[in-house]
């Protein structure tokens, strides 16, 4: 995770973690968010979709949602924080879906002044242009033992989703380069 290359859109971080952040800072920041981006329908479920044509770089807005300090009971949207902390986002955010090619990235701010890493707050920012009624799209990458199938449909599709560096450990039939399932233990 990088930091923002694009801070247009958002001043410095709110200082009060999100948990405690107002419910008017909330309402504020959801508005900005739903001038940039929208759910709507895709092949694997809802997905989030670019409002207007957004730059590279952009960064479009914190993932709020509820930090829990364990996983709850369904973590399917579930982001592991770098404090050991689990993020269940929010939407329009809590939609965003795999690829292997993805034009946009999570990254954790860093404050300069102090030199911290605010771990427990995740932004997303665009890494490409994305055109107006394109979807936002951000690569996982799942740990091996965590991999599932995947349906993105990019040219180079791992065929899991799952870290880039860790696809050498999903098993391949011979003869076969597409990975195979890892066996149930």
């Amino acid at each position: 995770m990088t930091r923002p290359q694009d801070t247009h859109l958002l001043p410095a971080p709110p200082e009060a973690p999100q948990t405690l952040r107002s419910k008017t800072a909330r309402a504020a920041a959801g508005d900005k968010l739903s001038q940039l981006v929208e759910v709507n329908e895709t092949h694997v479920g809802r997905g989030v979709f670019a409002r207007r044509k957004l730059k590279s770089g952009m960064v479009l807005g914190e993932i709020l949602g509820q930090i829990f300090p364990v996983e709850p009971e369904d973590p399917s949207y579930c982001m592991e924080l770098p404090s050991g902390m689990v993020l269940e986002p929010a939407a329009p955010l809590r939609f965003l879906n795999h690829s292997c090619d993805p034009n946009c990235e999570l990254f954790y701010w860093f404050d300069e002044e102090d030199g911290s890493l605010q771990e427990d707050r995740l932004w997303l920012q665009t890494i490409r242009s994305i055109n107006a009624g394109d979807e936002l799209l951000i690569d996982y990458c799942w740990p091996a033992d965590a991999a599932i199938p995947c349906r993105c449909g990019v040219p180079d599709c791992r065929g899991w989703i799952v870290d880039p560096e860790e696809l050498h450990l999903l098993p391949h039939p011979a003869g076969d380069s597409s990975p195979q399932p890892p066996s149930a233990s």
